[in-house]
């Protein structure tokens, strides 16, 4: 008897953990460009994601001026006359990893996912469906990468024709996310 309440109390608190929720403010995004002329890379830790362990639902959301360029005039281009920091400030995303299940999350196992969802960037929102993965490290937090590529034409993201051929037509994105557990109050 004792044997099977421990389980159940076992099974119990591991469906607890497994409807746990995440969240980064920390979260890392970059983009690099490469072409003939030059590389342009930006790094951003400021976006906020919150994973939901239970449905595998995810929100992103980051400000566009965060970005840090190596040269400052790139870093004003990028704001001022590219992606219009002012008047589209953040960029986001909504989704989901397809056909998730809170049983994949196990301690040190990298699990490969396919996350879909809507990404929204310069006032224009694109249905993207993307390669990631996750990983429960041992100390609770999870873990969630992905790289995938992004035409700013797509998001009417104008490049003027004197620099055109300085930016890639396609950048890559990077993400690398570490949650931590949300705390419950």
């Amino acid at each position: 008897m004792k044997k099977l309440f421990f389980f159940a109390a076992l099974v119990g608190l591991l469906q607890t953990v497994n409807a746990q929720k995440y969240i980064t403010r920390t979260g890392y995004i970059r983009f690099f460009s490469t072409t003939s002329v030059e590389d342009i890379e930006a790094k951003n830790y400021q976006f906020t994601s919150i994973l939901d362990a239970a449905t595998g639902e995810l929100v992103f959301k980051g400000l566009m001026k965060s970005f840090q360029f190596p040269k400052a005039l790139m870093q004003e281009h990028f704001n001022e006359k590219y992606v219009e920091s002012d008047k589209y400030p953040n960029a986001e995303f909504k989704g989901k990893i397809k056909d998730f299940k809170s049983e994949i999350l196990k301690v040190g196992k990298v699990v490969e996912v396919m996350v879909e969802g809507d990404l929204t960037m310069h006032g224009v929102t694109k249905k993207v469906s993307e390669k990631g993965t996750v990983e429960l490290k041992a100390d609770g937090k999870v873990v969630a990468k992905s790289q995938f590529k992004v035409k700013p034409e797509d998001y009417s993201i104008k490049i003027p024709s004197l620099v055109r051929n300085s930016i890639a037509e396609v950048l890559d994105i990077f993400v690398d996310i570490e949650y931590s557990p949300l705390e419950k109050k």
